[in-house]
């Protein structure tokens, strides 16, 4: 019996090589592979034996060879493959343990160059991984070190059974899938459009108890960004403390996070199902957070905590009354985060902040589901203070409105459409989310801000359609609006703006988040 190492990640390779060859295994390798099994003493070949042929091209070409892959793709059942490799003396190869160049980490350096990219780009290995993947019933393919103790076991019991032998088969398709993905992302990145096929490579993180539901199986996968800090957001937070969690856990703190990250300013956001029911911006993290908490405190009961700043003492001490299933911060002062501890069911992450972060955050595509495919686009990622203000009624806005419509406007596309946001002092005092007519959002936002309401301004993720928002608005003492306008009955809206003095600005942007 004949076996191929050749690994990039040489994690217990050569206990494995030695379980081969203790097993009767003649062990070939290559490179840095064969290095290594060599000073760890395993007796090992270089696949040059088997090809008659030295490594060439800097080692570019060292297993593309009849050698090697008719070893590999001989169908066993069939007497004319046999017979050829008879007639041109090739033997069966019986098992290939690779795993590839680590592209992503590559190309995720600052700075790497294409010369670089391409040289980290694994031709041989994916080879012989799907030529041993294909011919699977008589060929053991590894690619996951974490596989070398299964397949010693099951070879010491006598062989690997086809069930086995299939799912090594397909985790190795799999992981040559994954990678050409990451490879085809590395050169679109600076390409204009979208391409006419796309795959999307996924690595599960680790499995969750259930999805939305408890009889919904569920998992958490990573998606490897290639080119970027891969390693920012809750996808690749650490838990501190806390229960472990859930999968609308999940998408709960990414909805907090991402609206804490949009403000370069010191900001606090309470999230609940998505929607942020808190949010405000303040020098001070803990003052922050009082008045995020103070935007609705019945509805930031069960809710996420998320700051874009180190969590200080004091804002612990907010948050300890509180039930609240998440806290996220990107750092906790020690006796904060041993306060924080005491709640023994308080999920505790810490999360790197993304680069930019509300000031130019990276845009990424956004994927949304649907049965039988998916939407694709660009994300809603536009710059802090890069919207254009146009006053459109008689009275321009104050310094001071000016200031509450930019907070309510980057705080209205955090929350689902038909979205309103009444906001003051960079604070938000209430909102309205998901209802079909945007009049009704109007007014769930107005109760919720109750006496606050006064002196406030107000922000709608799209057009006014009527002017029966900017009425009732008035009404309850709002005294500036922004919104993208566009409708065919802006000046509707614009007539009612100037009848109660109001200042009214348009964006030309929309935020709708469905």
């Amino acid at each position: 019996m004949r076996a191929i190492i050749s690994v990039s990640d040489k994690s217990g390779v050569t206990d494995f090589a030695k379980g081969l060859s203790r097993l009767g295994f003649e062990v070939f390798s290559t490179g840095g592979t064969k290095k290594a099994l060599a000073e760890a003493k395993v007796p090992v070949k270089s696949v040059s034996e088997i090809t008659g042929f030295p490594e060439i091209l800097d080692g570019r070409v060292k297993t593309l060879h009849p050698a090697v892959h008719g070893g590999i793709l001989a169908n066993r059942k069939v007497a004319a493959h046999m017979k050829e490799l008879a007639k041109h003396n090739i033997g069966e190869i019986n098992l290939v343990a690779v795993n590839l160049y680590p592209f992503v980490q590559a190309v995720s350096k600052e700075g790497v160059a294409l010369d670089e990219a391409l040289e980290n780009i694994d031709i041989g290995g994916p080879t012989m991984i799907r030529a041993a993947a294909k011919n699977f019933p008589s060929v053991i393919v590894v690619v996951d070190p974490a596989d070398y103790p299964v397949v010693l076991e099951k070879l010491k019991q006598g062989d690997l059974g086809l069930p086995e032998r299939k799912r090594l088969a397909q985790k190795a398709f799999q992981h040559v899938a994954v990678y050409d993905t990451a490879i085809s992302q590395y050169l679109r990145r600076d390409m204009k459009g979208f391409p006419d096929e796309m795959t999307v490579a996924l690595k599960k993180r680790y499995g969750l108890r259930y999805g939305e539901n408890p009889h919904q199986p569920a998992a958490f996968y990573a998606e490897p960004a290639v080119g970027t800090a891969i390693d920012a957001g809750i996808t690749w937070a650490e838990q501190l403390g806390g229960k472990e969690l859930s999968f609308n856990n999940i998408l709960d703190a990414d909805a907090a996070w991402g609206a804490a990250t949009d403000f370069s300013a010191p900001t606090v956001a309470v999230i609940k199902h998505t929607n942020p029911c808190g949010l405000a911006s303040h020098d001070d993290i803990a003052e922050a957070y009082r008045r995020a908490f103070s935007g609705d405190p019945v509805a930031a009961f069960g809710g996420i905590v998320a700051a874009n700043r180190l969590v200080t003492l004091a804002m612990a001490e907010g948050i300890k009354p509180v039930f609240y299933e998440i806290v996220i911060a990107p750092a906790y002062e020690p006796e904060a985060l041993k306060l924080l501890r005491s709640k023994k069911d308080l999920r505790i992450l810490v999360a790197k902040l993304p680069p930019g972060y509300g000031k130019a955050p990276a845009g990424y595509l956004d994927f949304r589901r649907v049965k039988g495919g998916f939407l694709v686009q660009s994300s809603d990622s536009l710059p802090e203070g890069k919207v254009d203000l146009n006053t459109v009624t008689k009275r321009q806005p104050t310094s001071a409105e000016i200031k509450g419509l930019l907070f309510a406007w980057r705080a209205v596309k955090h929350i689902k459409s038909n979205a309103i946001v009444l906001a003051k002092d960079k604070t938000l005092l209430g909102m309205g989310a998901g209802q079909p007519s945007r009049i009704i959002s109007a007014q769930i936002a107005i109760d919720k801000a109750g006496d606050k309401v006064s002196g406030s301004v107000l922000a709608s993720d799209a057009m006014f359609p009527f002017s029966d928002v900017v009425e009732a608005a008035a009404g309850a003492g709002v005294t500036a609006i922004i919104q993208p306008g566009g409708s065919i009955r802006d000046e509707d809206s614009i007539k009612a703006a100037d009848k109660y003095k109001m200042a009214m600005v348009f964006t030309s942007v929309r935020h709708f988040r469905h």
